[in-house]
């Protein structure tokens, strides 16, 4: 395995890296569908716009854009009471498997990452176009293994960065973990200013799988999304589905990890502190099996504390499965 690079020096810090900042803690609410209001699909990104708007991608739309989702949630509770959604913009360009997507307040703007093409584009809020920009990746790090391209997008706008990194091992770092040869993927956090060039790079270590069989129907490991907190902290979701043969015993493990590129770096690999974690199922009798790929800031509750909103990829509905939401409560 190659040695990461670490540009922490070129990243502009906007908080003190001596700044002791709050431990946060997580609350999961339960997970809600609505089925009348929300079309089978396989929503792979969200994005929060303001009220009770947000962005969707799907990885497998009629074509290259996003759908506008309304997504009501409780200002007491932080549970999700319904969502609705009825449009969507296309740029009228061929579906490049959508994975990632961020608001970009500034210009009014969404950026949109691609499995297809391993291209962060940016397209018009209003009409779904593409605007013609996008973050400039080095070439060295736009070559994944298949379907483990850049999967993750988020952006803050008090820190003025873009986040993204790919679902598993890059090429140049290694071999991506499989049923047959388990081992613990080595990431690349990558970061982007409002000018849309990379001004700091992150080596980031996953867990080691936890799946034991080494055959099955399906199965993913690897990063399923980020997101940018104010504070110049970001949430990294570890996410690792396994599907046996028979289906029955199918399960979704998700970690959610908080990482801080503002402290200094005493080792290799950037440090990372446990937020949540949590299970879905297909036992037979019960189904809360959730393929989580989507998480964005939402609302602040009445008593100040940040919802963070998720979103599954059903396989438009395969065998049954939901098109589950829900959010997680953070204080």
């Amino acid at each position: 395995m190659k040695k990461l690079l670490i540009f922490a020096a070129l990243l502009p810090l906007a908080v003190s890296a001596q700044e002791e900042k709050k431990e946060l803690k997580a609350t999961l609410c339960e997970q809600v569908n609505f089925p009348a209001t929300i079309a089978a699909g396989n929503y792979s990104g969200i994005t929060w716009l303001g009220g009770n708007e947000y962005a969707v991608v799907c990885d497998k739309a009629r074509s290259d854009g996003f759908f506008i989702f309304h997504i009501n949630i409780d200002p007491d509770t932080g549970v999700i009471s319904h969502a609705y959604s009825n449009e969507f913009r296309s740029s009228e360009y061929a579906n490049r498997d959508m994975e990632g997507i961020t608001f970009f307040p500034r210009d009014t703007t969404i950026f949109i990452s691609g499995e297809a093409d391993n291209r962060i584009r940016e397209y018009r809020l209003d009409t779904g176009k593409r605007t013609g920009r996008e973050l400039r990746i080095p070439d060295s790090l736009q070559v994944s293994a298949p379907n483990y391209g850049f999967e993750s997008l988020t952006y803050n706008a008090k820190q003025h960065h873009f986040w993204t990194v790919s679902e598993s091992t890059l090429p140049i770092d290694g071999k991506p973990s499989t049923l047959k040869e388990k081992r613990e993927n080595v990431l690349r956090l990558l970061c982007f200013d409002d000018n849309l060039g990379m001004v700091g790079m992150y080596s980031y270590l996953m867990d080691a799988p936890e799946v034991t069989l080494s055959s099955g129907d399906g199965y993913c490991f690897g990063v399923s999304d980020l997101c940018a907190l104010d504070d110049g902290r970001l949430l990294v979701m570890e996410r690792e589905l396994f599907v046996p043969t028979l289906r029955v015993g199918a399960w979704v493990n998700n970690k959610i990890y908080v990482v801080d590129p503002t402290k200094k770096m005493t080792t290799p690999f950037i440090e990372k502190k446990l937020l949540i974690e949590f299970k879905t199922k297909f036992t037979g009798l019960k189904n809360t099996f959730a393929n989580y790929e989507g998480m964005c800031l939402g609302p602040k509750l009445n008593d100040g504390r940040q919802t963070l909103v998720l979103i599954c990829d059903s396989q438009n509905q395969l065998k049954k499965l939901k098109d589950w939401m829900t959010t997680i409560i953070i204080e």
